[in-house]
């Protein structure tokens, strides 16, 4: 079981996350801060305040599909308590994704762009999503699923269900 807290940011740079670059920030850059290799990253939301949420979603219609959801659905999976609101991954055993192209590919997913990130969709509903902060952790002698595996079970066992816009394990 992976030792995490995930209340802060700073308790979540002591466990080796890096960056912590809003997510304005990161399209304006193409994300080059972010290192092309494979690994877990975080999606945080530093304020205390509950979110509020829009209708439709910015994010993109992948193969056809409307990624919006009712309020009610948001706000049944909000976990009070956290900063966390998404835990991935980029590459592992059968994939050679880098953390730098799968937040390209998250980035475009939110700005509208019929692209392949269907996973974290919820984050595109927030109001202030533009204000979120991505962190990551590179994983070279791990596994990234296996990793992201890990951070979630923990996750889930400290708050009781998964973060956020996880909405699978």
């Amino acid at each position: 079981m992976v030792n995490m807290n995930f209340d802060s940011i700073d308790t979540i740079a002591a466990c080796g996350f890096q960056g912590f670059i809003t997510v304005f920030d990161l399209r304006a850059s193409g994300c080059k801060e972010v290192p092309p290799k494979r690994g877990t990253y975080l999606v945080l939301r530093p304020l205390a305040s509950y979110p509020k949420f829009v209708y439709p979603s910015t994010g993109g219609y992948f193969k056809g599909k409307d990624p919006t959801v009712q309020q009610d659905e948001l706000e049944h999976h909000w976990v009070e308590g956290t900063i966390v609101l998404y835990i991935g991954k980029a590459g592992g055993v059968n994939s050679t994704r880098t953390l730098r192209g799968r937040l390209q590919t998250y980035l475009k997913f939110g700005e509208g762009k019929p692209v392949a990130h269907w996973g974290g969709r919820y984050i595109w509903q927030l109001a202030d999503a533009d204000e979120l902060v991505i962190c990551w952790k590179t994983t070279p002698r791990s596994d990234p699923a296996l990793e992201e595996q890990k951070l979630i079970r923990a996750f889930t066992a400290r708050y009781g269900k998964r973060p956020f816009a996880n909405l699978r394990s």
